[in-house]
């Protein structure tokens, strides 16, 4: 917990440092690749960076972590950090990075607040940096541990053995380890960090959700092409698409991801939009598997019929689980007519089941949406969990 020397500090001076975290991020990151630009090269996707998305998932981290410390003293938000510590151990992060994070995000600190940042003001943040980052470093250290890993050696050779064309732009892999060894366990929901070189010779990593059931074996993932002009957004979809074949090796980590399937005996319901349905098929498929007799509901919205990716195999493995129910919303329904209705995933007259489980899985507006619906019938928020693709923009709201 924050000390008692410094928690009158941090609460008088979080107004300011929460009105200038953006700027202080933003300088933060700049410092920090110019120091190390190494860290461009298979750690940070420069993408976020390019767009600001990771300066504001950095920013309401930090903010909402100093805030909840004050809110309550007695215990450290871990469930604010699991997901973040997911993401860092599927990129093989280590703890002494987190003094280099520290030396210029101090740096950005002082460099924007100026005279603000007295040696009183400089030691409480530093306090409630320490104890975020600690708190972080035990969490991964725990995840390196359940995956017999050593703190950051996550990655490891696998060989594409199929490329499943799931609609115009949506490819699934199907992977296999190069050395033949088994694939160790992944849970329904989790993701793993794909490494791709880039035409300049860096490497990126994305994260994409594994869309079936551990067979002790194989991976797969699907890839949806990002359609935008101009680099480096989609640069990692797009080269996965164009110049990944059956035969050529990727660099993939171990699953990680904090928003699994519960196992349960209560009804689950997945609600998804567009390639939020990635994880859900990998629940669908773990629960097809496992022949199991949880009632399922699966929602699911997309533009069209035709932009459903991995809807052959969901309807699939959902008719082998004798309780499925599925409900779809399409923009523009076409000849489409079964269990559809058109516009956006609203629940005016759908039955839900008490006591579920709920995951949510989509655009970030979708997830809100869908999230309010069900808080308004009164489902309680622990039972709504939801998987964000990229850095989570939601932070402040997840506890």
């Amino acid at each position: 917990m924050l000390s008692a020397a410094a928690t009158p500090t941090i609460v008088a001076t979080l107004p300011v440092v929460g009105a200038n975290i953006g700027e202080i991020t933003q300088r933060f990151y700049k410092h920090l690749f110019e120091a190390h630009p190494q860290l461009l090269d298979g750690v940070f996707n420069r993408s976020n960076q390019q767009q600001g998305h990771q300066a504001q998932a950095l920013a309401g981290s930090v903010a909402a972590f100093a805030t909840m410390l004050i809110s309550n003293p007695g215990q450290l938000p871990e469930a604010l950090l699991s997901r973040i510590s997911h993401k860092h151990a599927s990129l093989g992060i280590s703890a002494d990075q987190y003094e280099v994070v520290h030396e210029h995000l101090f740096w950005a600190i002082a460099d924007v607040l100026g005279e603000a940042v007295t040696p009183e003001v400089a030691s409480a943040w530093d306090e409630v940096y320490w104890l975020m980052a600690n708190t972080l470093i035990n969490l991964e250290r725990g995840l390196y541990a359940v995956a017999g890993r050593e703190s950051g050696a996550v990655w490891d050779s696998w060989t594409v053995v199929q490329k499943i064309t799931e609609n115009t732009d949506t490819l699934s892999f199907v992977v296999a380890r190069t050395d033949g060894s088994p694939a160790s366990i992944s849970w329904p929901g989790q993701y793993v960090s794909v490494q791709v070189q880039m035409a300049d010779g860096a490497s990126q990593p994305r994260q994409y959700s594994l869309t079936r059931a551990h067979d002790g074996i194989h991976r797969v993932f699907t890839v949806k092409r990002v359609q935008q002009s101009g680099e480096p957004l989609g640069e990692v979809s797009n080269r996965l698409h164009d110049t990944v074949s059956v035969g050529d090796q990727l660099t993939i980590s171990e699953p990680f991801g904090d928003v699994v399937l519960e196992p349960s005996s209560r009804p689950v319901v997945l609600a998804s939009a567009g390639i939020g349905v990635a994880p859900m098929a990998g629940m669908i498929s773990h629960l097809a598997r496992e022949k199991s007799s949880r009632q399922v509901h699966f929602l699911h919205a997309d533009f069209s019929p035709t932009s459903f990716a991995l809807r052959e195999q969901v309807e699939a493995d959902l008719l082998k689980i004798e309780t499925a129910q599925c409900q779809y919303w399409f923009e523009e329904p076409g000849t489409d007519t079964q269990t559809v209705r058109g516009g956006y995933m609203v629940f005016d007259s759908i039955e839900l089941p008490a006591d579920a489980d709920y995951y949510l899985c989509g655009p970030l507006a979708f997830m809100q949406s869908v999230r309010g619906q069900l808080l308004e019938r009164g489902v309680p928020p622990r039972a709504i969990r939801y998987e964000v693709f990229g850095p989570d923009l939601w932070q402040a709201d997840f506890a």
